[in-house]
């Protein structure tokens, strides 16, 4: 889960494709120059288990999280900033001239 959460935020506040606008193409089509967030860029991240399984669901019971919390992370970030500034921010990734 921890991962999903660190591609949330990368999505919220990292992630973009640049166009060339002359020729049209990616100028970041390769990860050397496409910018991720990784664990160091993150704080501390408390994350809180419910331990029931579901037997439903497989023999196991067991059910998977990761991609889920990417959903929450980028408007969670939009809302904490609406909070802090009064400045609604409705595109992705947020940056801070979109703030300012």
């Amino acid at each position: 889960m921890y991962g999903g959460v660190v591609w949330g935020f990368s999505t919220a506040l990292r992630e973009e494709t640049e166009i060339d606008p002359r020729f049209a193409g990616y100028l970041n089509d390769d990860l050397a120059d496409y910018v991720v967030a990784v664990n160091a860029d993150i704080g501390e991240i408390d994350v809180g288990l419910i331990d029931k399984p579901d037997v439903r669901i497989n023999s196991a019971g067991v059910k998977g999280m990761g991609e889920l919390v990417m959903l929450g992370t980028a408007p969670a970030i939009a809302n904490a900033i609406y909070h802090a500034t009064g400045k609604r921010i409705r595109k992705l990734p947020i940056r801070i001239e979109d703030v300012l």
